[in-house]
């Protein structure tokens, strides 16, 4: 669902070349690609088997003139890379970075769970890899708010803050958050996105049509 969102939210231009750090097999950067035919992609995946996978899937989805991935670790940062600047970043960052908080699924999982080098990390990068005046989004934890808009307000603004709650009468789990680098315009707390409806099916009518690439999710 995270993938599906946050893919949902790109509004790239056409031409204009958009990285997704932590890609893992590509979920998001080519549901992205597929909503933004004429925007040009990149991922990065430290986990050389997932980044291979990505590579397969790009091929598979005949977006390879477009799409493309290397092995890379935001770790290291984004001059580690040796790519010029991008106009848009988004990324889905673990959402835990205490091991001692939560048990990751399996081993092989851990990465996807656990960002070693915690939110800090994720937003340094992040900055570092957008353009002035680019922009920045990222779906996270909604108790991880306040360490988002901190992490990356030294060197971004223009904040626009999308909640996704699970039902529209329950407070949000997640946070959609878009940012500008050298924004300085006033923040803005868009309206939520509710996912399900407790009288009707498993989605709201928005989240569904939003899920099925049928509708995009709207700054």
């Amino acid at each position: 669902m995270d993938a599906a969102l946050l893919a949902a939210t790109c509004d790239a231009l056409p031409g204009h070349r958009v990285l997704e750090p932590g890609c893992g097999v590509g979920g998001a950067l080519l549901a992205a690609a597929t909503r933004r035919p004429e925007t040009i992609f990149h991922g990065v995946e430290r986990d050389a088997a997932a980044a291979t996978l990505a590579a397969e899937n790009i091929e598979l989805n005949g977006v390879s003139a477009r799409a493309s991935i290397s092995t890379g670790d935001v770790e290291a940062g984004f001059r580690a890379l040796g790519l010029p600047t991008f106009d848009a970043v988004m990324a889905n960052p673990p959402y835990f970075d205490d091991p001692s908080a939560l048990r990751a699924p399996s081993p092989a999982k851990s990465g996807a769970w656990m960002a070693d080098g915690g939110l800090a990390a994720w937003t340094a990068f992040c900055l570092k890899a957008v353009r002035e005046g680019g922009t920045i989004t990222l779906i996270h934890r909604a108790d991880r708010l306040a360490d988002i808009l901190g992490l990356l307000a030294p060197k971004a603004g223009s904040f626009r803050i999308r909640p996704v709650a699970p039902f529209a009468d329950a407070p949000a789990k997640r946070v959609i958050v878009r940012a500008i680098k050298t924004g300085k315009a006033p923040l803005v707390l868009l309206p939520p996105l509710v996912m399900h409806d407790r009288e009707g099916g498993k989605h709201t009518a928005q989240a569904e049509a939003i899920l099925r690439g049928a509708l995009d999710l709207p700054w």
